[in-house]
């Protein structure tokens, strides 16, 4: 499968379940070798592989709040990552790090954040390993 394919039955062109970041274990290798990329209230930490899909985590502690305000910012999160899904470069891992709660913001202001971000995300993509 190609890192831009799809699962069977998904939508073509979106993320699928082989993009996420799912073990503690993989979270940790990211962020303590990874790249730093920071943004307003979001930290983006990238680490290139030789191959595979484009894969995403998202850490939200409690110190964002509640439940509820820490899902709502995984999902915003998530959204923009759909959003700029087919303009990010395959073989990468990014972790996102929610540093500052989300309040007020919308889906707009997530995926502002995220394409502010998105020039220095492919730069550190594309710089040797």
């Amino acid at each position: 499968m190609s890192p831009r394919a799809s699962a069977p039955g998904s939508r073509a062109g979106l993320p699928s379940r082989e993009n996420r970041v799912r073990k503690r274990a993989e979270f940790v290798e990211i962020q303590s070798g990874g790249v730093r990329v920071n943004g307003d209230c979001l930290v983006f930490i990238l680490q290139r592989r030789p191959e595979g899909p484009l894969r995403m985590g998202v850490t939200a502690s409690r110190k964002i709040g509640g439940a509820v305000q820490r899902n709502r910012a995984r999902r915003l999160i998530r959204e923009a990552f759909r959003s700029v899904f087919a303009e990010l470069p395959g073989a990468l891992d990014i972790v996102v790090i929610v540093r500052r709660p989300l309040g007020e913001r919308k889906a707009a202001d997530i995926l502002g954040e995220f394409r502010r971000a998105l020039p220095r995300i492919c730069r550190v993509a594309a710089s040797p390993a």
